[in-house]
């Protein structure tokens, strides 16, 4: 999240100067170019997940993670080595973008195979917690950088040493029960019975399932981007906010992001965690509705703060629900179809957020987000209202996978 959020500094700093029109579009290649291989890195760390085991995959994606931190820490800048730097810095923001494929999705396998129900279900979201909270470290790191003259370059090193550290630590995990298990019986039986068993642990995942899944990750990008990175193009624009007041504002906003998680992970613990999204959408659907006129009529930064932080405590994230899908997939193939489905949002998601908005605002204004917000908002209805169908039925998954009706 170093470079996401310091994406305002570094873009000057990686990319040639030119006009607005192509520094947009530098900008939003930069911010795409770590998710548009993701499904690619989802593929192989879904692969290592399912066939060689959870721990090995977050301990690789960790060691990847340090060594971009520690190249981009030492690259020079583009008016030291011109272009090469840009490419150096995108390779690296790939790189990022490979390994958080197996590291976050990783993590949370982990806890649903290893934790019982219901208490999985607030243990998966304090994931997300963790998230948030190192893109608010992030932040923070970002503001120093920005204004109290706080090299930057230290921030990227710090990264590394949190990556080194959580490599070390992850060390000491142990494989999940259900995946031991798993293995441990295919070793120990014959051919035959060991054809079974795997014919048994791949059972068929429903095309419903996944694209409900899919549409269910697919609200999280669009919240992200419309509320730290459209936003923050407006306080630029529209204010005259510099990149280091922009970032000092998302910092609030990310504090207000980690609260919103704090609280649904608490309200899971007396509820399904289906019911918190399903209503995130009532209150986030009229809202969106007047959101253009909203932006339209904004008449200082506080009052898009304002936007911003209701943006963010009900964005469409599958948090703390994270565990309740996940136990539709099964084991054998968990890791590759739930790390694939993540992946595959993000890049297109991302993509089509981050270079149509800039043609359809150019075109509509901000009427321009109706046409992303919105099918966005329904397709994560569907997707709420698939899965608890599901788990309010009366079935439920066994270590097999998900039951033959979800199948």
């Amino acid at each position: 999240m170093l470079y996401v959020h310091m994406a305002v500094l570094l873009n000057e700093l990686f990319f040639p100067k030119t006009d607005p029109q192509t520094a947009a579009l530098l900008s939003a290649f930069a911010f795409c170019c770590t998710y548009l291989l993701r499904p690619v890195g989802a593929l192989l760390f879904g692969w290592i997940g399912d066939n060689i085991g959870r721990k090995s995959t977050v301990i690789l994606t960790t060691i990847m993670m340090a060594m971009s931190c520690m190249i981009m820490a030492s690259v020079p800048t583009y008016a030291q080595i011109g272009i090469s730097a840009a490419w150096i810095v995108t390779i690296c923001r790939v790189i990022q973008g490979l390994s958080s494929m197996g590291e976050i999705v990783g993590a949370e396998i982990y806890l649903t195979e290893t934790v019982e129900e219901p208490a999985r279900y607030p243990v998966v979201g304090l994931i997300t917690c963790s998230a948030t909270v190192g893109s608010l470290f992030a932040l923070f790191i970002a503001s120093l950088a920005t204004t109290s003259g706080f090299n930057w370059r230290i921030a990227f090193w710090i990264g590394a040493c949190i990556a080194v550290i959580g490599s070390i630590a992850r060390t000491r995990l142990r494989e999940t029960p259900e995946f031991l298990n798993l293995k441990k019986n295919l070793k120990n039986s014959s051919l035959d019975e060991r054809k079974r068993i795997v014919k048994d642990y791949k059972d068929k995942v429903s095309i419903n399932t996944i694209i409900a899944c899919f549409l269910i990750q697919s609200g999280y990008p669009v919240s992200f981007f419309f509320t730290y990175i459209y936003c923050g193009s407006i306080l630029k624009n529209s204010f005259g906010y510099t990149p280091e007041q922009v970032i000092h504002n998302n910092l609030r906003v990310a504090a207000m992001e980690l609260v919103g998680y704090l609280i649904c992970v608490f309200i899971c613990c007396k509820t399904h965690p289906l019911k918190i999204l399903r209503a995130k959408v009532y209150i986030v659907l009229p809202f969106v509705l007047l959101l253009p006129l909203i932006l339209k009529t904004l008449s200082s930064p506080i009052s898009l703060l304002f936007v911003q932080i209701i943006c963010i405590l009900f964005s469409l994230t599958d948090s703390p629900a994270t565990a309740v899908y996940y136990k539709y997939f099964p084991i054998l193939r968990r890791f590759t179809y739930t790390v694939f489905i993540f992946a595959l949002s993000r890049a297109i998601m991302y993509t089509i957020t981050s270079f149509l908005l800039i043609y359809l605002t150019n075109q509509l204004g901000h009427f321009g987000l109706w046409f992303i917000l919105i099918p966005v908002i329904c397709g994560f209805f569907w997707g709420v209202r698939y899965f608890e169908k599901l788990e309010f039925s009366g079935q439920s998954s066994d270590s097999k996978g998900p039951v033959k009706n979800a199948a």
